[in-house]
């Protein structure tokens, strides 16, 4: 019966998302106060587990996603992103101007979040639409297959960032397992699925195009690369070998200079120096534009709060438990089985964030009780199964609709089988590092 409660208070999670239009945050809040009656657990236990809940969820990620969301700010506002984005398009030619824009969006989507990361290079495609008079979506499609990889695989994007302390996994070895698994999916997604949209021709809606900086105003290219790869490569210096069996000494210093929270705090800093303050930009100027970040993620830390109040209440109850127990007994592979309920939830609700953060609430106790599943390809696994199939209940399907100036039925032909791509491409690449590092 416990089990049956459960499916039920999801089912009204969808339902009060999708049919009653609520705000995610009310509409986990809803959802975990009737899973507590349902449950069982005390009328006047279920405030303080919902608080619980949301602060042990926040409380090691509110740092990492706020200054991330500050961080993204400057690479857009500095015309950093479009440096990267001008200087690969010159290195690969018109020929492969699909790989460059792949890349463009690789590099750039890991420290901006998805949204701003759509709006801002979208233009920029519309700009070499018109230079080389290629079909919009068809140089599309591997901009917006790299920009969904790294929201839905790699930190410091909000789902990934928050599933880590959820499955106790470590951000270096899930952002280097992320990029390998990424690198494939956004190939097949991008550049060749792109092909299949080599004459499909469409008109920009011109309130899109928006003119690029100048060229005199944009920072150098060794400063744009250099800047917005560096919290990348902090992370991941967790990793490597020689960095990793640093003798005991100096192991304090490396744990602290890896830590997602000072590693976002450090490429703030730098940033902030090279791509503001070198360059003639003022301190009352940065910050305004960091409060304006900040407000942005606001949204998004609501909706990971109202995930952990949700999967709190589970563990009080004593259902995770049962869930566990129950999930166990099924004859199939944690990794698909976490893929699956969030590409079900993806489907169901339109939010990646709230499908992978819903699926891995469900999961927690389900890796706890295995453990030889890699608590870092589980967060892979979710995370390809939450980008699943994006149709019209996501925002990002109606923002490429519209962009694009697409039919209903080329949006579901490039949009949601780019995305169904990715999340089977991702999945395909869990079990095949899965299998390779056992």
């Amino acid at each position: 019966m416990e089990l049956l409660y459960v499916a039920a208070c999801i089912v009204l999670l969808v339902l009060l998302i999708t049919w009653g239009r609520l705000q995610p945050f009310l509409a986990f809040l809803i959802a975990a106060t009737v899973a507590g009656l349902l449950l069982g657990v005390p009328l006047d236990s279920i405030p303080g587990v919902l608080e619980k809940g949301i602060g042990g969820t926040l409380g090691s990620l509110i740092g990492i996603v706020c200054l991330g969301a500050m961080f993204g700010k400057l690479i857009a506002d500095s015309g950093a992103a479009q440096k990267i984005a001008t200087v690969l398009i010159d290195l690969f030619g018109e020929k492969h101007i699909t790989w460059a824009l792949m890349l463009t969006g690789f590099i750039v989507g890991i420290p901006l979040f998805y949204n701003v990361g759509f709006v801002l290079l979208v233009p920029l495609v519309f700009s070499v639409v018109a230079q080389s008079k290629l079909p919009p979506i068809y140089l599309g499609v591997p901009l917006l297959a790299s920009l969904s990889v790294t929201h839905g695989f790699l930190p410091p994007h909000p789902s990934p960032s928050a599933m880590v302390p959820m499955f106790k996994a470590d951000m270096g070895t899930t952002l280097v397992y992320g990029i390998i698994v990424a690198i494939p999916a956004m190939i097949v997604a991008g550049p060749l699925f792109a092909k299949l949209f080599r004459n499909v021709q469409s008109r920009p809606i011109t309130l899109f195009v928006a003119p690029p900086m100048a060229a005199g105003q944009l920072p150098g290219t060794l400063n744009s690369f250099a800047t917005a790869l560096l919290p990348v490569v902090l992370i991941a210096l967790s990793v490597v070998p020689a960095v990793a069996q640093a003798p005991a000494a100096y192991q304090p210093f490396i744990h602290f200079i890896t830590n997602p929270l000072v590693v976002m705090f450090l490429g703030l800093g730098v940033g902030s120096w090279t791509l503001g303050l070198a360059r003639g930009l003022g301190i009352k100027a940065l910050m305004e534009s960091y409060a304006g970040a900040v407000k942005d993620i606001a949204v998004v830390l609501l909706i990971i709060a109202g995930a952990g109040a949700l999967k709190e209440l589970f563990v009080a109850s004593g259902v995770s438990k049962n869930i566990s127990a129950a999930l166990l007994g099924l004859p199939i592979d944690p990794l698909i089985l976490g893929w699956f309920i969030a590409a079900v939830l993806r489907v169901s609700l339109g939010s990646a964030t709230v499908a992978g953060l819903t699926a891995a609430g469900i999961m927690t106790p389900v890796l706890a009780a295995s453990p030889d599943v890699d608590p870092n390809l589980m967060v892979l696994a979710i995370g390809a199964g939450s980008l699943m199939f994006s149709h019209v209940n996501d925002s990002g399907f109606w923002m490429a609709k519209e962009y694009f100036n697409l039919t209903l039925k080329e949006t579901l032909l490039s949009w949601t089988l780019m995305e169904g791509i990715v999340g089977f491409m991702g999945i395909g690449g869990v079990l095949i590092l899965d299998a390779l590092l056992h």
